[in-house]
């Protein structure tokens, strides 16, 4: 059980002291790239899940690896281009005097992970790739109030039934202790029932935030619809054309091998709102973050923490989908769209 006080002030992961967001896009492309930020570099792991992810720089974040903390994380849409994401932010970071000092030079520790967002109605044709620009104005933007739905990461997002996007959630604990999620839904899987109203997630929803439609009623959900989104990109969906990468934050003081644990622990969360989750075609992740400084929570706080990661995971999912937005082109309708009433 999380023994939750209240969202956050934002309910978002910028609720998690001295974290910023900041998020780029092109929509006549319709991708962008989304940067978590801190005011001083934060402890970081990641675990993945999923058959088919796109990464940089994930290896210094296992747990028995050297690097311990890092300036900033990128999720970004793009492939393998949008790996380049990671150089536009290493770039502005550089030039703000961040980094790692190696003699004379500071390098700038920035993971990224990628969706797959080529086939989505948007135009590919570019001659130089844009996702360079893109990290460094998405860092450049960093704030403690963004947008959530059809911006950053999230800009070309699809999930199986409807368009996908960026959410975030937040919860503070009976001790004062903040956790976040930050999380970009381009699933193979769906995020709602049969019938396209009702979330998975929707028993962890709180105050209405994505919709307040409840839960599903109906007994026997297990077996998927035919995906939406993979009819609409003419079944040319194969290995890496899905992918739902997050984020999950605390204040607390964790280590990194905890910062792990918190991104495995995460996953729960993922696999709650998305059905089915975790498959060979998604590169399902999940970032664990730490800014507080101290001594380590001891087990009973962590589990804690990690509970509530998954259930602010579950809920980003579906606050991403409930906020998206519809533009010219789109292959998948939206949430909202399908659900208006008259």
């Amino acid at each position: 059980m999380v023994a939750a006080v209240s969202k956050g002030p934002r309910n978002l992961i910028t609720d998690v002291a001295g974290l910023r967001v900041g998020n780029a896009q092109d929509d006549h492309i319709k991708t962008g790239t989304t940067v978590l930020v801190g005011d001083k570099p934060f402890t970081a792991s990641v675990h993945v899940m999923g058959g088919a992810p796109g990464t940089k720089e994930t290896d210094l974040l296992a747990p028995d690896k050297t690097v311990e903390q890092v300036d900033a994380l990128v999720l970004s849409g793009g492939s393998a281009f949008g790996l380049d994401a990671c150089s536009g932010v290493m770039d502005g970071l550089r030039a703000m005097g961040r980094g790692f000092p190696v003699g004379t030079m500071n390098i700038p520790i920035v993971p990224g992970a990628i969706i797959f967002d080529l086939i989505n109605g948007g135009a590919k044709d570019w001659d130089e790739n844009p996702y360079r620009a893109l990290g460094r104005e998405a860092l450049q933007s960093a704030s403690e109030q963004f947008t959530t739905g059809t911006t950053g990461a999230g800009t070309g997002a699809m999930a199986a039934m409807q368009k996908g996007g960026l959410g975030s959630a937040s919860l503070v604990l009976a001790d004062g202790t903040t956790v976040g999620a930050l999380v970009v839904v381009n699933a193979l899987g769906s995020v709602t029932t049969p019938g396209d109203k009702h979330f998975w997630a929707a028993p962890f929803e709180m105050d209405t935030e994505f919709g307040g439609a409840g839960p599903d009623t109906n007994a026997g959900l297990v077996s998927p619809e035919p995906s939406r989104k993979e009819h609409a990109m003419m079944l040319q969906a194969n290995e890496g054309a899905n992918t739902t990468i997050a984020i999950i934050a605390t204040d607390a003081a964790l280590t990194k091998t905890q910062c792990h644990r918190l991104a495995v622990t995460a996953h729960d969360g993922m696999a709650r709102a998305i059905v089915p989750s975790h498959t060979p075609l998604d590169g399902d992740l999940v970032f664990g973050v730490a800014t507080g400084e101290g001594p380590p929570v001891d087990q009973s706080q962590f589990r804690e923490i990690a509970a509530a990661g998954a259930v602010c995971l579950s809920r980003a999912i579906a606050r991403g989908v409930y906020d998206a937005t519809a533009a010219p082109g789109d292959l998948l309708p939206t949430y909202q769209d399908m659900n208006r009433k008259g």
